[in-house]
């Protein structure tokens, strides 16, 4: 007995195993693989300028780009372009400008690279001087003869033959501007992002050797012993607060025994098999000191195109967005209003390292979160995307931190957390950008566990990139390094807006939509055979024929889903574009919770037992054809089997919303293909089968009208709860997307109310002339009229303000549209 139960188990176990087929993993891969060639082919994301498109480096992530919760982004090359120009330099208290600009004014005049004292009176030649030779000499700039850098052409920008190329764009800007001294280079102290700062010691014509520096502020003000500290401190600060990029220069001067002893401590450091960079930073820590302050600098960085409306369209989908750099708190906050993250009544709330010396972290961390729940209660309700949800569009934590204090106590990060994550964006400032990462890690690892994407161009980001649960990499001026490490790469951070509302949206409903779609399909399939078992003795007779069993999963129902799975679009792109607010309705795995889940299986279920119990009680009184022949088992599975496959492919034309000649192909051509092998499988004699028992069992199904009859019924009832649940829940309690649907087809007739204005802007609306009667005016004064061109029909709008009839228009197209339109005046 023991032996008979374990054979009979594993027979229902291969009777059984259907319910998950091997083909729903093929095609969900295949549905990833060949839909990341969508991402590649978009031509909107294609950048003329560098002549690069986006790169697919995985496609095992493409639904997770319609789930993000948090974008983490550097900012020097991702928001903004890399570009640096040089604008102007303070030495010793004077600015000097450019030979462009001075006191607003552009002189004509002056050619070549003179700098231009815009301060009253001038003095300190010599150390006018100095700070010129530390900008030339103080770099890791090298030329380059070649006109193509890259991909972009240097030389239509600059009419220099030669190319500065370096790893910090700062370096090219200040090169540029000045270009005048030789000097023998000795020493090289490279840049760090822990020093944040570099120098170099060089021998003049004259023997004497000096050491030039230079670095930001924070790095170079603490270690200058003179110098008119407090009138360049003061304009480091003014050009920060503008949005410019600052470098403080300082030198000084070394006696042949103080070059002797620091050549030998590099010298030994630099040999050191040990804790080598150790032993450098301990170096580089005792010769930089003493300085002469000389001056300080400021490069303008300008901001990438549609940055700014990017990042505003990934706040309205409710993305949070963290800016992550090692500038200023002026500058990057300077940049943060630029692009739109920071508004003008925003609060922006500091945790700097001066207020975790007034205070302790606790306490400080402690007030930031009682300001932000004070704010959280007294906000009003979004009305942008209608949920009662509190808003946090103006609350921002900027978070300024050193290294030592950058890795905090863990009983201290639920309270930060809580502070951060209740703040719609943030700047974080960090000193080392080896620390992105565990700013990205530390969101990650909360306990809500967000999903997290970060962005960067340049080497610096590669740990951001990789920590983040997808990483995106701009393909950009600092290297390929981002790129290549990333999961996806994109020209521009403009890009990124369409990647995750458009291309993001649709790769998330489409998988969500074809996984369970697979398991209904297989519910529907499995469960009457499940249910024939308690007819049959649970013999492990089979309900359908095993050619059935076979291509059930691998001809009859794979297609259709899978080009569902790549070309689906509920909505059309420009509609995600124009209204970033769609990206909530699926945000936090929406479409894949239990209570979707639990409605598949239920549809499944109900489905199967309509199969089943419709068949049954069809075949109760012993179906008779009209030569008396009866009807078997085999023509009973026959029957369940034409229902099952009919009903599952019309729930899917019943999902498509975007109709093409290839959907109509693969869901109609399935259906005509199971018809034909049905007519082939029965209607000839194999010679390489040994038995047939599916001989003339399918024409002898059609030949019945009763067989006709219950297929139609059957069918139209099967699919009758989910038509009904359709249209009630559309009508009763529609979704943001459901509204958006049903204004789309509104629209097909007529301009409704419901349409933003925006809308206009889009590339497929044309303007056109009024080539008949002018409309009426109900003044003398002559106004302009506007018309669209809304798919093939004209509509004028005529605000009826401006005391407009809005009657009767007809333009050049010979379209005719009559009766007040609903467009809200502007």
């Amino acid at each position: 007995q023991f032996l008979r139960a374990f054979t009979d188990f594993l027979a229902f176990m291969v009777l059984f195993n259907y319910i998950i087929p091997v083909s729903m993993y093929v095609t969900v891969e295949m549905q990833k693989f060949l839909g990341s060639y969508f991402l590649t082919w978009d031509e909107e994301m294609f950048d003329e300028d560098t002549g690069e498109g986006p790169l697919v480096n995985t496609s095992d992530l493409n639904e997770e780009l319609g789930q993000i919760e948090y974008v983490f982004t550097d900012k020097t090359g991702t928001l903004t372009e890399n570009n640096m120009e040089f604008i102007e330099c303070c030495i010793e208290g004077h600015v000097y400008v450019p030979h462009v600009i001075c006191n607003g004014q552009i002189l004509h005049d002056c050619t070549g690279i003179d700098m231009i004292d815009s301060s009253p009176g001038g003095s300190g030649k010599e150390r006018e001087e100095l700070f010129f030779r530390a900008l030339c000499l103080c770099h890791t700039v090298q030329v380059k003869d070649d006109d193509s850098v890259d991909g972009l052409k240097k030389n239509q920008l600059s009419r220099r033959s030669c190319i500065y190329i370096s790893s910090s764009p700062d370096e090219v800007a200040l090169v540029e501007g000045i270009q005048r001294y030789v000097f023998e280079l000795l020493e090289v102290l490279s840049f760090d992002s822990v020093r944040r700062r570099m120098s170099v010691i060089v021998k003049s014509s004259t023997g004497d050797i000096f050491l030039f520096c230079k670095g930001a502020d924070s790095s170079i003000f603490p270690r200058v012993k003179e110098g008119k500290i407090d009138q360049i401190r003061s304009r480091v600060e003014r050009n920060a607060v503008e949005g410019l990029r600052t470098l403080c220069v300082a030198y000084k001067k070394l006696t042949a025994e103080e070059y002797s002893n620091a050549q030998k401590l590099l010298q030994n450091a630099k040999l050191a098999l040990q804790d080598r960079e150790k032993k450098l930073a301990e170096v580089y820590e005792k010769i930089e000191r003493d300085f002469i302050l000389l001056g300080a600098t400021a490069v303008e960085d300008r901001l990438q195109e549609k940055a700014a409306d990017t990042i505003e369209a990934l706040q309205k989908a409710g993305i949070k967005v963290w800016v992550l750099t090692g500038d200023k708190m002026e500058t990057a906050a300077a940049t943060c209003y630029a692009c739109k993250l920071f508004r003008r009544n925003t609060q922006i709330l500091e945790l700097t390292t001066k207020k975790i010396e007034e205070q302790s972290l606790h306490d400080v961390l402690f007030d930031l979160s009682k300001t932000v729940l004070r704010h959280n209660g007294s906000l009003t309700r979004d009305t942008f995307s209608g949920t009662n949800k509190p808003q946090c569009t103006f609350i921002q934590l900027t978070a300024e931190l050193e290294p030592e204090a950058a890795v905090q106590a863990n009983a201290l990060k639920e309270t930060g957390l809580d502070a951060a994550e209740n703040c719609s964006c943030s700047a974080a400032l960090i000193f080392n950008t080896f620390f992105f990462f565990q700013i990205v890690k530390l969101i990650k690892l909360s306990k809500e566990h967000p999903i997290t994407l970060a962005i960067g161009d340049g080497a610096n980001d590669v740990s951001m990139i990789l920590e983040a649960h997808v990483g995106i990499g701009i393909i950009g001026k600092e290297g390929r390094q981002a790129a290549r490490n990333s999961d996806y790469a994109i020209p521009k951070f403009k890009h990124l807006k369409k990647m995750l509302l458009v291309h993001g949206h649709f790769y998330y409903v489409r998988i969500s939509e074809l996984v369970q779609y697979f398991f209904y399909k297989n519910v529907c399939f499995i469960f009457p055979q499940f249910l024939y078992q308690f007819f049959c003795g649970f013999s492990q007779q089979t309900l359908y024929d095993t050619a059935y069993l076979t291509l059930y999963n691998i001809s009859f129902t794979s297609l259709p889903i899978l080009l569902y799975g790549l070309m689906e679009q509920h909505v059309s792109a420009d509609t995600l574009k124009r209204e970033p607010s769609l990206y909530r309705d699926v945000a936090k795995n929406a479409l894949l919770r239990w209570r979707a889940f639990i409605y598949w299986t239920f549809l499944g279920v109900f489905d199967a037992v309509v199969f089943f119990f419709g068949a049954y009680f069809l075949f109760d009184n012993t179906v008779v054809t009209s030569n008396g022949q009866m009807f078997g088992n085999w023509t009973f599975g026959t029957l369940v089997f034409t229902v099952l496959v009919f009903t599952v492919t019309l729930k899917l034309a019943l999902d498509t919303h975007y109709w093409t000649w290839i959907n109509h192909f693969m869901i109609w051509g399935s259906l005509v293909f199971y018809i034909i092998f049905s007519l082939l499988w029965g209607g000839i004699i194999w010679p390489f089968l040994n038995y047939q028992r599916m001989y003339y069992v399918f024409m002898q199904m059609l030949s019945s009208g009763p067989a006709w009859l219950g297929i139609i019924l059957l069918i139209t009832v099967s699919l009758l709860p989910d038509v009904l649940k359709k249209v009630l829940c559309r009508q009763l309690w529609p979704t943001a997307t459901e509204r958006i649907q049903n204004a789309s087809r509104h629209c097909r007739e007529h301009i409704s109310e419901f349409t933003p204005l925006a809308c206009l802007k889009s590339p497929r609306y044309r303007s056109s002339d009024c080539s008949n009667s002018p409309a009426r005016r109900s003044n003398s004064h002559s106004k302009k009229m506007m018309f669209t061109h809304w798919r093939g029909v004209d509509y004028s709008v005529l605000p009826s303000v401006f005391g407009y009839s809005n009657k009767h228009c007809r333009s050049s197209a010979g379209y005719r549209y009559n009766g007040s339109g609903l467009e809200t005046s502007v």
